[in-house]
């Protein structure tokens, strides 16, 4: 069973990470189909964003930590970096060398792409085991 604590950060991180997901969404759109940079480039940048937005955020609210900020950001890119890893592999993998990858539905007037779709799945590989590694290593 989940403890009190941790149930209220889970809500918490949730809400982060929706707002984070709708930051580094948005983000991404703007650099593929706005600016024109390609999609692995624009992942890129929108993961940056987010991370940036998401230590301020875990650090000072869903965890509640006061330990200094250098040693938490370190731990916090490094965590970071795996779990980026883990999602841009599965997202590569989803739109490269998978069906998903060249497919598109239209509902309604918009257009949804198999690499859209790629990378909400890659998202929630990222954040559940984003979390279960800040709770435990970052900010414990």
């Amino acid at each position: 069973m989940i403890d009190r604590k941790t149930a209220i950060q889970i809500i918490k991180y949730g809400l982060v990470g929706v707002f984070n997901t709708l930051l580094t969404l948005a983000t991404i759109y703007i650099c593929k189909s706005l600016i024109g940079i390609s999609p692995m480039v624009s992942n890129v940048i929108g993961y940056i964003v987010g991370l940036i937005n998401s230590f301020i955020w875990n650090k000072n609210w869903v965890f509640r930590s006061d330990k200094g900020y250098t040693r938490e950001a370190v731990k916090f890119a490094v965590g970071f970096g795996a779990c980026f890893a883990l999602q841009f592999v599965i997202v590569y993998t989803l739109s490269y060398h998978c069906p998903l990858g060249t497919m598109l539905w239209h509902i309604g007037p918009i257009a949804v792409s198999g690499y859209g779709v790629a990378t909400l799945i890659g998202m929630v590989f990222y954040t559940v085991a984003n979390f279960v590694y800040n709770r435990f290593v970052t900010f414990r």
